[in-house]
């Protein structure tokens, strides 16, 4: 009952949260916005959170980050890449898979419903960080269904990309107004991918709690009927050496 209501709660905030992606993605198709030629530096964002017992929720984003991280690596072999994870969770597998990339890592996150604080929070972080980037790629998991997800990455430009983009130029503005829409850009995918990944593991837990259950439920029953079946060849034993007795004395 508790995950039920935990998962229709983390679901409307869901979908309320899709609009600010909607946003983000409508901005840079119309720019025309891309990266330079030789990849450009960029940043992966990992988003993940403190708490297990979810399946292989985890698991999912680290991989999809290392694999990210090798294919750039192998079409760019000079490109600078920098990766920042939420969540104690995917910090310990990839603090051991890419301990050369990690520069920053966020706790503390995922403990209830997201909320575009949180992001805004992370995103002033990544940006007061010090590092350098031309884009910023999120790793999350996404709900497919009831029963499962997938991890995706969802990418945003800096604000150097917008300035050099297309139909971005046509328009006088400036330097501060790029600046602020690159952050706000930011703050809102950051708010979008946290609030996906938060219900696809309330999802993956619950479901991973149910499975954990129904195992332990035919443990238990294939257990007593282990102890049973002892029981009653133990009192079988008792029986036949009671009659026996009685046989032997009446002779």
């Amino acid at each position: 009952m508790i995950a039920a209501t935990k998962l229709t709660k983390a679901q409307r905030a869901v979908n309320s949260a899709k609009a600010y992606g909607a946003a983000n993605a409508e901005v840079f198709k119309n720019s025309e916005a891309a990266l330079p030629e030789d990849g450009g530096k960029k940043l992966y964002v990992v988003i993940s959170s403190d708490k297990g017992l979810c399946g292989g929720i985890h698991s999912s984003v680290s991989k999809a980050t290392r694999a990210a991280v090798k294919e750039d690596q192998e079409q760019h072999p000079d490109s600078n890449i920098t990766v920042m994870v939420v969540g104690d969770k995917s910090k310990a597998q990839l603090s051991r898979a890419l301990p050369e990339k990690l520069a920053l890592t966020f706790n503390g996150v995922g403990k209830d419903v997201p909320t575009f604080g949180d992001a805004c929070a992370i995103a002033d972080l990544i940006l007061t960080s010090g590092v350098e980037f031309d884009s910023v790629h999120l790793v999350y998991n996404k709900v497919v269904s009831a029963l499962a997800f997938e991890s995706a990455i969802q990418s945003v430009f800096g604000e150097e990309a917008l300035k050099a983009a297309p139909n971005f130029k046509t328009y006088e503005m400036e330097d501060d107004a790029t600046k602020d829409l690159a952050e706000f850009a930011l703050a809102n995918a950051v708010y979008a991918v946290l609030v996906e990944g938060h219900a696809a593991e309330i999802n993956s837990r619950r479901n991973a709690m149910d499975n954990a259950s129904k195992n332990a439920g035919d443990m238990i029953g294939s257990l007593t009927m282990k102890y049973n079946r002892g029981r009653q060849a133990a009192i079988t034993n008792e029986l036949v050496d009671i009659i026996t007795g009685a046989s032997v004395s009446t002779i």
